[in-house]
């Protein structure tokens, strides 16, 4: 409850108790907020109160507004730490969301000379090119373009990858344990393609997330995906 004689301005108090409702799950992911006139009513508050309360959570991105229409819960940002490998479908799970995937296209192809460089094979070689749609609570929320050296991964079957998160078939299949990887960001235009995939605006900014897994001093995945800008941040603790 609101407390007049508490230090912390009214405006701070209100946005705690609506900070709060957010974080137990009472208000879930675009649900819409009591009005102004509701929240001055229930908590025994001004509408200059309440106004300021809405626009310092607005700035906070707990919230989001819908002219004519009224104000709504924001979708949460998913803050992702590097110190350490991570599983997409982990990390949604950890934070309540059920994780899926849909596999677009599974296909053998040579290994151009680009891909030679980075993945450090000869030409040619044989590679699966696995290309699929990461979804949290069936919303797009990653769209990958993955490399796998045949020779390192036989007889490796789509079914499988509907099945299974893409690392444990590397464990529990081939005994392959990855050992490290190397990542590298930058921010991208999204292409028409990519936008309709990840149900987003082509002007929104997305991420290029560029992976390469090792096993030891050998590359057996290189990824490329491309992460919407609104729904993830990346973070690394500095020692």
């Amino acid at each position: 409850m609101m407390q007049k004689d508490n230090r912390l301005p009214l405006y701070y108090q209100l946005m705690d108790i609506l900070v709060d409702r957010i974080d137990s799950g009472e208000l879930k992911e675009h649900d819409r907020l009591p009005s102004e006139r509701e929240l001055c009513e229930m908590y025994n508050v001004s509408r200059t109160t309440v106004r300021q309360a809405m626009q310092e959570l607005e700035k906070e991105n707990y919230i989001y507004k819908q002219h004519g229409k009224g104000t709504y819960v924001s979708p949460k940002i998913i803050n992702q730490s590097l110190v350490k490998f991570y599983s997409f479908t982990e990390e949604m799970k950890k934070i309540n969301k059920v994780p899926s995937t849909k596999v677009l296209a599974f296909e053998q192809v040579d290994c151009d000379s680009k891909l030679a460089i980075k993945m450090e094979l000869e030409e040619g070689e044989q590679l699966y090119k696995i290309t699929r749609l990461r979804l949290a609570d069936d919303t797009p929320m990653l769209y990958e373009t993955s490399y796998l050296p045949v020779r390192k991964f036989p007889d490796l079957q789509v079914e499988a990858l509907k099945k299974q998160p893409m690392y444990t078939i590397f464990r529990d299949l081939y005994q392959v344990q990855l050992t490290k990887a190397n990542e590298r960001f930058r921010a991208v235009p999204t292409t028409q393609e990519e936008a309709e995939l990840l149900q987003i605006s082509q002007n929104e900014p997305s991420l290029l997330i560029e992976r390469l897994t090792f096993e030891h001093e050998t590359v057996v995945e290189y990824t490329s995906t491309i992460a919407r800008g609104d729904k993830f941040t990346y973070s690394v603790e500095l020692t």
